[in-house]
């Protein structure tokens, strides 16, 4: 009976402290989940400011430290955003997203690095976007991301369109729109135009991604073929009635060419309006993108209101507050 009252009493006190790590589990993840609910709507200040305080009393979440380098990626922040997805990597280097986002962060800094050391990066940019790629070929965004590398890079740094080709016939059988749209622009690189469009159309054949009309007006756009281009932004749109990140890829694109000026500004306020927001087109940008729309139509009492809506979201936003001194 003593025996039995002492494992009773040890399985008590096991179970007590099991609900309090429980509890102290749930605590962590709320307030993770409520700084990426931030983060997806565009609310980058309160993100930055709860994964902050978050990590603070937790320095070692992975998950955390992920978020805020997408935070700072957003903000156009290389090197916080570099150190934050290298804090990430100590609970998650075997995570796809996490390395891509690695690789994102890192190709961001090289832009402004000097020769080595943007040489330096430019190979932490290829591991990451590779490592990404191999953990998970159906990582449809990280084999866009190492398709871009291989076929933007020159050979010195591990660029080369042959291995973009060899992508995405590896992964046509589980990333088939990504594979097309790789072959599509590794044809691009080549000059060979009729089997690129063969093969953005493939891309868009998928599943009739809105994302994938993009990638098809993008590419008629390059070739200033601006009235296709025109026509399959407008199908992106019919193809995405929650208005998420690929409507505001469509209205950039349509920004370029400054036609269908009308269409742009209702998809930027549709996106901004909906519930399908994400840190791929981060609210504070897109405000400040329809602030130059509306600045272009002579709008700029309704610029102004726009460019101060990007700042109240980041209110280090550099773009919004030059637009703002120029009023």
């Amino acid at each position: 009976m003593k025996a039995w009252g002492i494992t009773a009493g040890l399985l008590l006190t096991l179970a007590g402290l099991g609900a309090k790590s429980g509890n102290a589990v749930g605590a962590i993840s709320s307030e993770r989940d409520s700084a990426e609910r931030a983060l997806m709507s565009g609310q980058v200040d309160a993100a930055v400011d709860g994964l902050h305080n978050l990590l603070t009393k937790h320095p070692k979440d992975a998950q955390a430290h992920l978020l805020l380098c997408r935070a700072f990626y957003a903000e156009d922040v290389p090197d916080a955003a570099v150190a934050e997805c290298e804090a990430a990597m100590d609970g998650l280097s075997d995570n796809s997203e996490a390395q891509d986002w690695l690789g994102r962060a890192c190709g961001m800094k090289a832009q402004n690095a000097g020769r080595i050391a943007g040489y330096k990066l430019a190979h932490r940019v290829q591991a990451a976007f590779e490592r990404a790629v191999n953990l998970d070929q159906k990582n449809s965004a990280a084999v866009n991301d190492l398709a871009e590398y291989y076929i933007g890079a020159p050979a010195i740094i591990g660029g080369g369109v042959d291995k973009a080709e060899a992508l995405a016939d590896r992964v046509l059988a589980v990333a088939p729109q990504a594979a097309h749209r790789t072959h599509a622009l590794t044809a691009e690189a080549n000059k060979d135009y009729s089997r690129a469009e063969r093969e953005f159309r493939a891309a868009v054949g998928v599943a009739g991604r809105p994302d994938a009309w993009v990638d098809l007006g993008h590419y008629y756009a390059r070739r200033k073929q601006y009235d296709l281009a025109v026509e399959a932004l407008r199908k992106c749109l019919t193809a995405d009635p929650h208005m998420d990140a690929a409507v505001v890829d469509a209205a950039s694109i349509l920004m370029e060419m400054d036609r269908e000026r009308e269409t742009t500004e209702r998809s930027l306020r549709g996106y901004l309006a909906g519930k399908d927001k994400s840190d791929a087109a981060p609210a504070f940008k897109v405000h400040a993108q329809l602030g130059s729309l509306l600045m272009k139509k002579g709008d700029s009492a309704g610029a102004k209101i726009e460019f101060e809506e990007a700042l109240k979201l980041a209110h280090d936003y550099a773009p919004a507050k030059k637009a703002l001194q120029s009023l």
